[in-house]
């Protein structure tokens, strides 16, 4: 990568999957029924939460994925409007496993290790300007929390 050269690239926010009607009369049918029993039990704010819960994820089902744009620098990296110096990167990794993935492990209090989708063109480009940025690379993998999720089709 020469002097001053970015890498820029763009990916959908997450990946859209389609959902059938049966997937939600099972959300429905769960959310009824757990908020009743929660009314049953008097509890009637954990009912109210998942209530609330079930909009949401029926919410983000329907909704269609944003486009991200993303930009590695000279000083950093910029995903839309937010920005984020070399200095703040504590160490990263490319994972290969399904498809191209960038892991980032920040300083952020509130999830420090980024997820980011990558193209295959792009992955040596990217590793060797993040090493040549001192930032060591160190083997991070996806949360199980993702891996759930991904199994109950969101």
């Amino acid at each position: 990568m020469n002097e001053g050269e970015t890498i820029k690239w763009q990916e959908l926010e997450y990946e859209d999957k389609k959902r059938s009607t049966d997937w939600f009369w099972a959300l429905g049918v769960i959310v009824i029924a757990s908020s009743a029993a929660a009314i049953i039990y008097e509890n009637y704010f954990f009912a109210i939460l998942l209530v609330l819960g079930g909009l949401m994820l029926g919410y983000f089902a329907i909704k269609k994925p944003d486009m991200i744009f993303y930009e590695l620098g000279e000083k950093g990296l910029k995903i839309n409007t937010d920005f984020y110096p070399y200095e703040k990167i504590k160490s990263f990794y490319i994972s290969t496993e399904t498809k191209p993935t960038l892991f980032l492990k920040s300083g952020r209090m509130f999830m420090p290790v980024m997820t980011i989708t990558l193209e295959y063109t792009q992955i040596e480009k990217i590793k060797n300007l993040m090493l040549s940025k001192n930032i060591p690379e160190e083997e991070m993998k996806g949360h199980i929390s993702e891996k759930i999720m991904d199994s109950l089709g969101f």
